[in-house]
């Protein structure tokens, strides 16, 4: 599709949404545009339109600002994109932070108890997450999430990486929670930050593992991404080159088109071939 045609296409939602005036149909129209980017193939097509999306849903949520589940979609939207197709340093650290902002309105919106979460310490915060229950899994998610995004982004900074032990309380919470939601992928995020150090220097290998395995369980063959974080982050560090390939010649075999995971199986197969052609340098 053409930049135009997208342009024009989302054009026709907007005037839509603000003629029709009603915050419903709006969180429709952006809950749809979130399952379209991520049922989409084509990785030129979602990179090109990007932007035009991102303005759209900001303009969604200036209609309709104090709308939870308005303000999550933004916050996958942002997260999303910025994670996947944005490489230069400045837009990533606006973008994420624009993320995990939603993020944060949303959960204060969804649930006055977790207003001001970034302003808490430790022990507050995690009192705040624990009190949380099953109604709030969904935002905690997304906010878990977005603050990985907004994390990476400023992985140079000592503040940002002390927030690491935040995203573990909230997908330690979302485990406790349900495990099976979003097909266990807060096991994922909780086996990738079990290595963020060496073992040397503190990581845990075992825990990730077991986080790792218990995710490709759940999530089976839907979510190829599974395998490649496994890959990426347990195997290559712990120097496991049987996993390592096994995993990555699964994600190369298996079909991309999944429904819920099109795009994200598609960047998935990319980069599991990249690592695999990398193999025999790496081990």
């Amino acid at each position: 599709m053409e930049r135009s045609s997208i342009y024009r296409t989302i054009l026709l939602m907007l005037i839509t949404a603000v003629l029709c005036g009603c915050g419903g149909v709006t969180s429709n129209l952006a809950d749809s545009l979130s399952a379209a980017i991520r049922e989409n193939s084509d990785l030129a097509t979602v990179k090109e339109g990007g932007p035009a999306y991102l303005i759209m849903v900001d303009a969604f949520v200036l209609d309709d600002p104090s709308n939870p589940r308005l303000l999550k979609s933004a916050a996958g939207l942002y997260s999303i994109y910025s994670s996947f197709f944005v490489t230069d340093t400045e837009r990533r650290l606006r973008l994420t932070g624009k993320a995990r902002g939603y993020a944060l309105r949303a959960a204060c919106e969804a649930n006055p108890d977790l207003c001001g979460l970034e302003q808490l310490g430790e022990e507050g915060f995690d009192a705040k997450i624990a009190s949380a229950t099953i109604d709030d899994i969904g935002i905690l998610y997304a906010l878990g999430t977005a603050w990985v995004g907004w994390i990476q982004a400023r992985s140079g900074s000592i503040k940002a990486l002390a927030q690491i032990p935040r995203i573990e309380t909230l997908m330690a919470r979302v485990v406790a929670l349900d495990e099976g939601y979003m097909d266990g992928t807060a096991h994922l995020y909780l086996g990738a930050l079990a290595m963020v150090l060496p073992p040397v220097l503190g990581g845990k290998p075992g825990v990730a593992q077991a986080h790792f395995e218990r995710g490709v369980e759940l999530v089976g063959t839907k979510n190829l991404m599974a395998r490649v974080l496994y890959a990426q982050k347990y195997a290559r560090p712990m120097f496991d080159r049987e996993l390592h390939d096994r995993l990555l010649t699964e994600v190369v075999s298996l079909p991309a088109t999944v429904e819920g995971y099109t795009l994200i199986n598609t960047l998935a197969k990319e980069r599991a071939k990249a690592l695999l052609e990398g193999s025999d340098d790496y081990f």
